[in-house]
């Protein structure tokens, strides 16, 4: 939720190029795709932890300057 299918499959797709996941097609009714992370996607996530960890401690940042006004 919160994405459409479009943008869903237009990010998989460039991530797929630049070397981030794999996609693997299975031929079954349904049809069915899986992207798995390369390991240069791997390496990205300490990166993604940081962003992740300094994103709630700013949030907190900014509920306390809320009630400091």
């Amino acid at each position: 939720s919160g994405i459409s299918q479009k943008v869903l499959a237009h990010s998989l797709r460039k991530m797929e190029e630049d070397g981030l996941v794999i996609r693997e097609e299975f031929a079954e009714k349904p049809p069915r795709v899986e992207y798995t992370l390369t390991d240069v996607g791997y390496s990205l996530a300490p990166v993604l932890d940081a962003m992740a960890s300094w994103g709630t401690d700013y949030k907190t940042f900014l509920k306390l300057l809320q009630k400091m006004k």
